[in-house]
């Protein structure tokens, strides 16, 4: 199945409906963004940057896509013949995956002609909603685990492509390991993973379990104590592995309480350095409430791929600007109410102070980041009073990722997740906030759409 009918119909309907008006071809900049952040989200996490660019150089309709867009009626034959024909030849500039956004970040800009550039709407929106959805939550859960791994294991909760993607996700904001296999072979994902319940209850007793585990695996291996109960198996697993025991996975009960105690048995057993992971429908408020516990890993699955408390960015696809009959670029925008949308296509760049984010600077058109340069030399000028202004500058945020259909810096996607890994580890970094944050709060950094602002938002 090719990428090309992953899409509304709608967008079909208007390619056509434009070829008869003669605007089809008019030069267009559509561009992704979110409007707000989800209530006490202090940032979002852009994921599946690379997988939208995939999806874009597959996006081509092939002899069973048009048969079956013949066979539903809706299309003439002139715009069948374009699509047969198909190919994006646009620019796509966006902020680099791991990246942070905020309201209004225009994450993603696709320029093009208008039939080129509006019918990837859906399957651009599609991935990036998705994966930055479980991006975003799966970072407030590695800032709450406060340096202590966490593996994604949220594979039997959803659709089995899904599953791949969310493991992507998971491992680009940190997660250190994967359950799922497919997501290991595609995208070079550690795995991580030993054995369930099932494999506990199989056997006559608990002990003959363990050994076979033990034999099979080795005795770094992490055994499941709390099948029966929980004292008893531990002091089994390390009668039989010795104090060589990898470690122990808690599943259920308090895990808070049962933590500290299952910590100090294996202590007085001589098992020191023996693991304890906790598993269980874990998510950042849980993870935050454990951070005091003796824990030295989680295993997150449904609350974070299943999205339970963790909406969608709400990213949409506007188009900001277009050609007009003089052969000029014009803005639009929407002018509803609640849905306004700002026109012109727009630069991004965060501002620093040191090493540290203060703003999230958005600008439309070239006359803003002019009256923007000039008001911050100004402030430059007078940098005595302030000398924080002395060690500003600005990071752009977007870069070409497809110039005239073609990629700009194709890499293994191996490369590609480990990039995006490391752009999302320098973001944060970036953000500087407090360890002892939890996961709700105001925005960490505002936004800033108007150049005078910006130059002034230090003072």
């Amino acid at each position: 199945m090719t990428s090309a009918l992953l899409t509304d119909l709608y967008e079909l309907t208007m390619v056509q409906a434009a070829r008869r008006a003669g605007t089809a071809s008019r030069r267009c900049v559509f561009e992704v963004f979110t409007r707000s952040l989800p209530e006490g989200r202090r940032y979002g996490v852009l994921a599946g940057t690379g997988r939208v660019l995939d999806a874009i150089a597959d996006f081509r309709f092939d002899d069973a896509d048009l048969r079956y867009l013949r066979g539903a009626g809706v299309l003439d034959e002139d715009t069948l013949e374009h699509l047969a024909r198909y190919r994006f030849s646009g620019d796509v500039h966006g902020y680099e995956e791991g990246e942070l956004f905020f309201p209004s970040s225009p994450v993603l800009r696709v320029e093009g002609t208008f039939e080129d550039a509006v019918i990837l709407e859906t399957v651009v929106l599609s991935i990036l909603n998705h994966d930055s959805g479980i991006a975003s939550a799966g970072s407030r859960m590695i800032t709450a685990a406060r340096g202590r791994p966490c593996i994604e294991m949220g594979g039997r909760r959803v659709h089995e492509d899904a599953a791949i993607a969310a493991a992507r996700a998971a491992y680009v904001v940190g997660f250190a390991s994967t359950s799922n296999l497919a997501a290991g072979a595609h995208y070079r994902i550690p795995v991580a993973g030993t054995a369930a319940h099932s494999f506990t209850l199989l056997f006559d007793s608990e002990e003959e379990a363990f050994r076979a585990q033990l034999v099979s695996q080795g005795t770094g291996t992490t055994v499941l104590v709390d099948t029966y109960d929980v004292e008893t198996a531990i002091r089994t697993a390390v009668d039989l592995a010795g104090p060589e025991l990898g470690a122990v996975r808690l599943d259920s009960g308090d895990l808070a309480e049962q933590a500290g105690e299952v910590r100090r048995l294996l202590d007085s057993l001589g098992a020191t350095t023996t693991r304890v992971t906790a598993t269980g429908d874990l998510d950042e408020y849980r993870v935050e409430e454990l951070a005091s516990s003796p824990l030295d890993g989680y295993g997150i699955g449904t609350r974070l791929v299943t999205g339970g408390g963790h909406p969608a960015p709400g990213f949409v696809y506007k188009l900001v600007e277009r050609e007009g009959a003089d052969g000029q670029m014009h803005p639009v925008g929407k002018q509803s109410l609640d849905k306004a949308t700002l026109g012109a296509g727009k630069r991004a760049f965060r501002m620093l102070v040191g090493d540290r984010a203060h703003a999230e600077l958005v600008l439309p058109g070239e006359a803003e980041i002019a009256e923007f340069e000039r008001e911050l030399t100004a402030e430059l000028l007078a940098a005595e009073a302030n000398p924080d202004w002395s060690r500003t500058n600005l990071r752009p945020l977007q870069v070409p990722m497809i110039l005239g259909g073609e990629p700009t810096d194709p890499l293994p996607r191996p490369e590609q997740v480990e990039k995006a890994r490391q752009r999302h580890a320098d973001s944060i970094r970036e953000l500087d906030l407090p360890a002892d944050d939890g996961p709700d709060g105001p925005i960490a950094i505002p936004t800033v759409t108007d150049g005078v602002e910006a130059a002034r938002v230090l003072r």
